[in-house]
């Protein structure tokens, strides 16, 4: 039976329980002391019957409403299971207290300390929602914690989206509560007519302007707390103009039709999928709206859209330069611009927003200090028409927060910052794709193929495993089955897309190689292993190959590691993915050996001993190497060159197999092996294997041997004396 078939039986047997009304607060709030969340309170008050919320009290009084994030949004971290945490807001809509209160994050439970998330968490404290409304959520700087950084992202949108949905159902800070629409709404009319000229364009409002000039900005960075700000202002005339600065919706076919062609309004449409929009940016005078930070970081960092608590930070890939203005009368622009908007944003073009310029000012050699200008954008009636009333249930229906896009729009953020490493792991996977399927050619030549080994289990190490925390881990398989057992759900999976991509490459690989392809060439930690073990080599430190009867027998404590964790993961997944630090992956890549002494202790304990018994640790310890070797029979071809000599009476290749994979009767078992392919260079050696060598002498011999000139009779015939010219 095979893994995936093992994990689908336990799930059948063990089917998800139904979900309990109670909500988490309930389940959570009895254990909770009032005083750690917010300071002076000492008690709760009974949870609200119409919100999962309870009053915070202080000598009988209400000075902060709790809830749990997870009662209010998506919550699914890297581990499958919802991130619970605890927050409590005062009548301002400020974070008043924040606790994470339970979890099942691997990379917490094994990997940093917990008290220093925690820390983090308790960090949000003082957070102005109100602020983070008229944002977009963007008021406040997210703090990665280096190899946590789904669990931070997670977190972070947890609490600002919840704590969002909690002020507004209740009023605090003057937010106003969320209600179903009850009057007429409206669509973009796709047959209004465009405006004539230039002069009707900027009369009707059709596109809005921002203009500064450079006596308001120097009054505005007047009154920054820091003196500086005042003291290197801009030397020109006060009426000089700082920036002119106009916007449009240009998605709006009328609009796009007037401001920028019908040309390039054609173009614009082919460039937009469904549900995306975008608007055209025009601007001229001291002051770019773009200035030169998005060719280095490929984001637009001086302009945002904001429209209630959406904000929209444009990227290199969503810019396109405009090559002038349709519109008759137009005046000279420096920079004209178009932005896309994702429909995955929430973008509402019906409704208000506004675009907010951030300016600079230098007032150090490395220090700056800014302020934002907002215009202010409303499409105009003409470019809409009225809809139907809808009825209460629709009405309803649409009033429900769609936290699936929620949650699918945190996870695709997280795919495009990620962009630059899936390129890079896809190259990588593409390249060892190609070595496998002709491998004849790869290792035809030794020193060549040694190199090019070596060489890509550094890029492993260094850029997938330290750099980008690319590791695989035993955890991975533990929660996707706690996921198919309490409702299986793609979004926490693609919350790490490195993690994501491998996985559905070590799935492909099985069907073709077996485990070798990621054990013995996408693992880390095993690089690691062999990447020391070479310089062991060249340092001459003694080599021990370990009795074929010891090696058969250890073999199978790997399995014995990986069952014991499967079982325990079935009564606590928290005490099995504490067991699981058997790993010693967390050590040595994803925290670069930078933990307390015990478990860098145990990480240098293996690879000393893969000093001197190549792959220890692979060969005898890992728990996911046995969970990969179980479907490793299931590879449908059989890529390894064999003669009939090996193993009889050859055993060259068995006693030079890294990882002593090969029986002694010439067998590869495919449950140890790593696909390193050093018995293909063998298969092809003309001075090891002995039957390429014995193959070469007969070709020598024969090429060797004494044969009659051409032209001359043999001995006995009758011309043989006979001299034949040639």
């Amino acid at each position: 039976m095979t893994l995936f078939r093992l994990i689908l039986t336990f799930a059948l047997l063990f089917p998800a329980l139904p979900a309990a009304a109670e909500s988490v607060l309930a389940q959570l709030l009895p254990q909770q002391n009032a005083a750690d969340l917010v300071p002076g309170a000492d008690a709760f008050g009974p949870i609200r019957s119409d919100l999962a919320v309870a009053p915070v009290l202080k000598g009988g009084e209400t000075v902060a409403h709790a809830f749990v994030t997870s009662d209010f949004v998506g919550t699914t971290g890297y581990s499958g299971k919802p991130i619970h945490t605890l927050v409590a807001l005062d009548k301002d809509a400020k974070v008043a207290g924040v606790q994470l209160v339970r979890h099942s994050e691997p990379i917490v439970l094994i990997g940093i300390p917990e008290a220093r998330v925690k820390a983090l968490v308790e960090g949000y404290q003082g957070l102005d929602l109100v602020a983070e409304a008229q944002s977009g959520g963007t008021a406040h700087e997210v703090e990665i914690i280096s190899g946590a950084t789904v669990t931070v992202m997670v977190i972070d949108d947890s609490i600002t989206r919840s704590g969002l949905k909690v002020a507004r159902a209740l009023g605090l800070g003057g937010l106003a509560p969320e209600a179903a629409a009850t009057g007429p709404e409206f669509e973009i009319d796709p047959d209004a007519a465009a405006p004539a000229d230039w002069h009707e364009i900027e009369g009707d409002g059709t596109l809005r302007r921002l203009s500064l000039d450079v006596g308001q900005v120097n009054a505005a960075f007047a009154a920054n707390p820091d003196p500086r700000a005042a003291e290197r202002a801009i030397g020109a005339p006060p009426e000089t103009t700082f920036i002119e600065m106009h916007a449009g919706l240009v998605s709006v076919p009328a609009i796009g039709k007037a401001v920028i062609g019908e040309a390039q309004q054609a173009n614009l449409q082919s460039w937009l999928g469904e549900g995306d929009h975008a608007i055209a940016v025009m601007g001229r005078g001291l002051y770019s709206f773009k200035g030169s930070g998005y060719v280095r970081g490929g984001i637009f960092d001086r302009i945002v859209l904001i429209q209630d608590d959406v904000s929209v930070r444009f990227r290199d890939r969503d810019h396109r330069r405009l090559n002038g203005i349709a519109a008759e009368g137009a005046p000279e622009f420096t920079e004209m611009d178009l932005f896309r908007i994702p429909a995955a944003s929430g973008f509402d073009p019906v409704k208000p927003f506004r675009i907010q310029l951030l300016v600079q000012r230098e007032v150090g050699p490395i220090d700056k200090v800014f302020h934002t200008f907002d215009l202010g954008y409303q499409l105009p009636q003409r470019y809409l028409r009225r809809l139907a009333v809808p009825t209460p249930e629709a009405a309803a229906t649409q009033s429900e927060p769609d936290e699936g896009a929620a949650q699918a729009q945190l996870w695709k953020r997280i795919w495009l910052d990620s962009k630059a490493r899936i390129v890079g792991l896809g190259a990588m996977l593409l390249v060892l794709t190609g070595v496998f399927f002709f491998q004849s050619f790869a290792t035809r030549n030794e020193r060549a193929f040694y190199i090019f080994r070596m060489g890509f289990l550094t890029v492993t190490l260094v850029w997938l495993g330290w750099y980008a925390n690319a590791q695989l881990s035993v955890v991975n398989l533990m929660a996707l089955f706690g996921s198919l057992v309490s409702g299986f759900s793609w979004q926490a999976f693609l919350l790490d897309p490195l993690t994501f991509v491998l996985w559905f490459a070590v799935a492909a690989a099985l069907l073709f190689w077996g485990r070798g392809a990621y054990c013995g060439w996408l693992c880390p930690f095993g690089a690691l292993q062999e990447l020391t073990n070479q310089i062991a080599r060249k340092l001459r430190i003694p080599q021990w190959t370990l009795p074929w009867g010891l090696n058969e027998r250890l073999w199978p404590v790997k399995y014995m590691i990986f069952l014991g964790l499967f079982g325990v993961s079935l009564m606590s997944v928290e005490q099995a993915e504490h067991l699981a630090e058997v790993e010693p992956f967390k050590t040595a890549i994803i925290l670069k050996f930078v933990r307390a002494w015990p478990f860098v202790a145990y990480a240098a304990a293996l690879l000393i001993a893969g000093l001197f018994v190549e792959r220890f640790y692979c060969r005898y310890l890992c728990p996911l190497g046995a969970a990969l070797a179980i479907p490793a029979r299931m590879r449908m071809f059989d890529w390894l060159k064999r003669y009939h000599e090996c193993g009889n009476p050859c055993q060259t290749c068995a006693r030079q197999c890294p990882v002593q994979a090969i029986h002694p009767t010439g067998e590869i078992n495919p449950n140890e092996c790593i696909n390193c392919l050093h018995c293909q260079v063998l298969y092809q050696s003309k001075s090891v294997c002995p039957v390429v060598i014995k193959k070469l002498k007969r070709r020598e011999a024969v090429a060797g041997g004494s044969t009659p000139r051409l032209g001359q009779p043999p001995a006995g015939h009758p011309n043989a004396t006979r001299k034949i010219e040639v």
